[in-house]
């Protein structure tokens, strides 16, 4: 774990930046795009939006320090989704210390928040960069949501200090409970719902990884379920002719699921836990619960996949003569759909400080995430950094718990906040960026269209 101590910001890690960057650090005009008709760019508009740039990364390097404290206690204080009161309090605390008025509450969560940074005119466009902070049960920071949290702040922090200069607002969003572990998870679905994406015309977000990538790759559209089984108790050796067995109820769900699992598309994940199955092993147990976490590649399939478990289900609960409650425990999760020109954009930004980022992954595998709603809505995107060298470290273990809370994993944080802080200078100084972002939404919408009232309600 990581510990409230300040240290000092991290000066090496895997990717160092290089000598063309310090180059173009200390002459802005050098190393730019060339101007071309149509784009909206000339010359000293190129340097102006580089001065903007250079300006960020320096604010963020001389926050360093207390971001990486920050990072580093929350860290050594995981707090479960929707639960996560400190790490809320801290990092909102920091944007209202600099001037920033915050909101707390939206969307009606306790531990959600709002930053608004107004430039020269105040709304639209705006760019949101969203913050996670929640941990996982029993393991802590095992995705480095600690380090999420604290680069979006960072970005806020660095881009109140040029906001004035922009063309338009950005929104700060800390929203809770992404791990599905917490009941009525999915902090940035219930944003979505309450219309706070309404107002928005890009969002942006890092994640930790063992791979530095910001690539196209969907993640995995995600439902969950509870099921609960009730039969009649009875003493296991005297009378069990007496009573209805609720857990056998339960193996058999989790039996004909495993079966179920060879029937289905090979992209479709089925996993889950058993949350109760009895009190003592003398009483035939009265009453038992599962819970299951189901995914694929979109939600129409995944639609079909959910009626055959919960055919399942009832299957179970008939074989075994229990009664049979369920409930969908937390809104679902839709499939990301990444926009390729604020991909380039968040590319080219942290390439410019000297990190390697490849636009394919290494590693296959995919999760489900809350921001998959998100893209659905408005353009978005997400970058991948790199918090460790070892590639074959699982998300969800103790290994990448500690790989947040290391000198590495603190260099990923400051290098996305200052990815996260250029890009929305990008998309809040050319407003061509933001434009082709729109178009390349909306084309992708077409081809993948979001399932209607999937994630609305």
């Amino acid at each position: 774990m990581g510990s409230a101590t300040t240290h000092k910001a991290p000066t090496r890690g895997p990717e160092r930046e290089n000598a063309r960057t310090r180059e173009r650090t200390r002459n802005p005009e050098r190393g730019t795009r060339n101007a071309e008709p149509g784009t909206g760019y000339t010359l000293e508009k190129m340097a102006n939006v580089q001065h903007l740039k250079q300006r960020v990364c320096q604010a963020i390097d001389r926050r360093a320090s207390e971001l990486i404290e920050t990072a580093d206690w929350i860290h050594a204080h995981p707090e479960i989704g929707h639960q996560e009161v400190e790490a809320s309090r801290r990092l909102s605390g920091m944007l209202q210390a600099a001037g920033i008025p915050v909101e707390m509450g939206t969307a009606g969560m306790a531990t959600a928040f709002k930053a608004e940074l107004g430039g020269k005119r105040a709304g639209r466009p705006r760019v949101a960069i969203l913050a996670e902070y929640d941990a996982l049960p029993g393991l802590g920071h095992g995705c480095g949501h600690n380090l999420i949290g604290t680069s979006a702040v960072g970005a806020g922090l660095a881009l109140s200090e040029v906001v004035p200069e922009l063309d338009g607002s950005i929104w700060v969003l800390g929203t809770p409970a992404e791990e599905s572990a917490a009941p009525n998870s999915g902090g940035k679905v219930h944003m979505v719902n309450a219309g706070v994406f309404s107002d928005v015309d890009a969002a942006i977000m890092f994640h930790p990884g063992t791979e530095t990538a910001v690539t196209m790759d969907r993640s995995l559209a995600a439902r969950g379920f509870e099921f609960y089984f009730r039969g009649r108790a009875a003493h296991a050796a005297g009378a069990p002719e007496e009573g209805i067995n609720a857990l056998d109820a339960v193996v058999l769900l989790y039996n004909a699921i495993s079966m179920l699992r060879q029937q289905v598309r090979s992209d479709v994940r089925i996993h889950g836990i058993i949350l109760s199955g009895g009190a003592a092993a003398n009483i035939i147990p009265d009453y038992a619960a599962i819970r299951y976490r189901t995914r694929s590649d979109d939600s129409e399939y995944l639609a079909e996949v959910v009626e055959r478990v919960i055919a399942c289900a009832e299957g179970a609960a008939r074989a075994t003569g229990c009664t049979l409650e369920w409930k969908e425990y937390m809104p679902g999760y839709e499939n990301t759909m990444p926009n390729r020109v604020l991909l380039e954009l968040m590319t080219e930004n942290l390439r410019s400080l000297g990190v390697m980022v490849n636009n394919e992954r290494r590693r296959s595998g995919r999760g489900s995430t809350d921001f998959g709603n998100v893209t659905r809505r408005v353009p978005g995107i997400e970058a991948r950094v790199a918090i460790t060298d070892h590639i074959e470290v699982p998300g969800h273990s103790i290994e990448f718990r500690e790989a947040a809370g290391s000198d590495q994993g603190r260099q990923a944080m400051l290098w996305a906040a200052k990815g996260l802080a250029m890009t929305a200078v990008d998309l809040l100084t050319e407003p061509g960026h933001l434009k082709r972002a729109r178009a390349a939404f909306e084309e992708d919408a077409r081809k993948s269209p979001s399932p209607s009232g999937r994630g609305r309600g």
